[in-house]
């Protein structure tokens, strides 16, 4: 038996986990992770959205009761049928504009410049959200109305710029509009159920023709490196919010940028290819 696309997947998986709901850009580590590691074909593209579905399991089971109350309650609790409500309209701005938009985004900002500068860019849009003073009129995801949720939702829609971070334009956006850290962080874990579901399901029917039962063991092991990396990453951060600010994350985000230019310089990664 051939261990080595196990240990691929064992490691991408790993890296899917740690990155997706921080806000650091899992596409552009996966971009690089699997370059580096010679999996960065069709088939590692399918493989990508695979293990994205074991990142939102993660999600799905920190918040299981909480997620079980809502959609128990959608025909006759106010409360979750508004955040079920705030969920769709978020969701709406990046489902449209990314089939509206997502070829041509492919096509011309899957290049070493566009993702560094947007790595970098956005490390300073961090810096400059945490220095600036932040006035906090929503403690809880519950006290979002219907405008809180269509301004995040276009915050979530600057992740389709590759380098951007889904998570990370849904929590500054949140922190800019006046959300609590906590709140902006989990209403971002929430949003990340239907965005990232809808897009796996989308990009699986689109990339059908390459399933192939042999890589189910593959597929079984970045899921579960996914999920369990996840898993730590989600709670890590809630405790990590509870008393720090996304700075760090922003030099990370410096520094990435760099490694993009430099890998593309030096011919080491195909960041041309998404």
């Amino acid at each position: 038996m051939d261990f080595l696309p196990l240990i691929q997947a064992l490691i991408l998986g790993v890296v899917e986990g740690l990155t997706e709901f921080l806000p650091v850009s899992s596409t552009g580590h996966l971009i690089l992770a699997g370059d580096l590691l010679g999996f960065n074909d069709e088939r590692g593209k399918l493989f990508e959205i695979v293990i994205q579905s074991g990142a939102i399991l993660a999600v799905c089971w920190e918040y299981r009761r909480r997620i079980a109350h809502v959609l128990g309650g959608a025909f006759s609790d106010r409360s979750s049928q508004k955040l079920l409500l705030n969920l769709a309209i978020a969701f709406m701005p990046l489902a449209v504009l990314g089939l509206l938009f997502g070829k041509i985004i492919k096509a011309h900002l899957f290049q070493p410049i566009p993702v560094a500068t947007a790595f970098i860019v956005g490390a300073f849009v961090i810096l400059w959200a945490e220095k600036r003073e932040h006035r906090v009129r929503i403690e809880e995801v519950e006290d979002m109305d219907v405008i809180d949720a269509l301004r995040l939702g276009f915050a979530q829609a600057l992740a389709l710029i590759p380098g951007t971070s889904r998570s990370g334009a849904t929590i500054i956006g949140g922190l800019l509009f006046g959300l609590s850290r906590k709140a902006a962080t989990e209403f971002s874990f929430f949003l990340a159920i239907p965005t990232l579901l809808a897009a796996t399901a989308y990009q699986l029917y689109k990339e059908r023709h390459l399933l192939n039962a042999d890589d189910l063991s593959m597929w079984a092991v970045g899921f579960v490196a996914a999920f369990a990396s996840a898993f730590l990453c989600v709670r890590w951060l809630l405790r990590y919010i509870s008393s720090h600010d996304f700075t760090v994350f922003a030099w990370y985000r410096i520094a990435f940028g760099i490694i993009v230019i430099a890998t593309w310089h030096y011919g080491l990664v195909d960041w041309s290819n998404p």
